[in-house]
């Protein structure tokens, strides 16, 4: 809980404020996953701090929520891609992908259990980005990573909007995405790090 607590004051997530009149604020809950490793033995315990998301209001809390996620017949294809032409394959899962993006709308949040601000009780956090189990979290993210890719030079399928591709001489990437996920396949290992 502590290593979470300390992404989000790193990424600076919130500010402490005090509750505007016509708002109220979302709960906030843990969430606890153990992860085994290959011989099922525990490797880490982890903490997620979660949005009660279910709560928030359309119009009010957020607008859009859409974001794109690859097809299994594109990944399937791009790893076809791959073996035919004997590249490599890359799988990336980036962490806390979405404390990335500034959010929009105006949103505000309880302290979380267990870190509530002595001689503050009463105030509540604003959330400058997302948090998991926000609606729009996944939009936010999916186009912070949508940004930085196209700044990056890389070019949006037109027709997959979840493929992405470099070219320059004959190094080659080619990148799927799925939420926080990402596929990368690439001539190389030194053309997809």
């Amino acid at each position: 809980m502590e290593e979470e607590m300390a992404s989000i004051e790193e990424n600076r997530i919130w500010s402490l404020v005090d509750l505007p009149h016509s708002r109220r604020a979302i709960r906030l809950k843990w969430v606890y996953k153990v992860k085994r490793d290959e011989n099922g033995a525990v490797a880490k315990y982890k903490a997620c701090l979660v949005v009660k998301g279910y709560v928030q209001r359309q119009g009010i809390d957020y607008d859009e929520v859409f974001a794109h996620v690859v097809q299994l017949d594109t990944v399937r294809l791009l790893i076809a891609l791959a073996a035919h032409k004997g590249w490599e394959v890359h799988h990336m899962d980036v962490k806390s992908a979405f404390l990335n993006d500034n959010l929009k709308e105006e949103v505000y949040v309880e302290q979380p259990a267990g870190f509530i601000s002595t001689d503050n009780e009463h105030k509540v956090f604003k959330l400058k980005k997302a948090l998991y189990g926000l609606h729009q979290a996944p939009r936010a993210w999916n186009t912070k990573l949508d940004d930085t890719l196209l700044s990056f030079r890389f070019r949006r399928s037109p027709s997959e909007h979840t493929i992405y591709t470099k070219q320059n001489g004959e190094a080659q990437r080619v990148v799927g995405v799925y939420v926080d996920d990402l596929v990368i396949i690439g001539a190389s290992c030194d053309d997809i790090k």
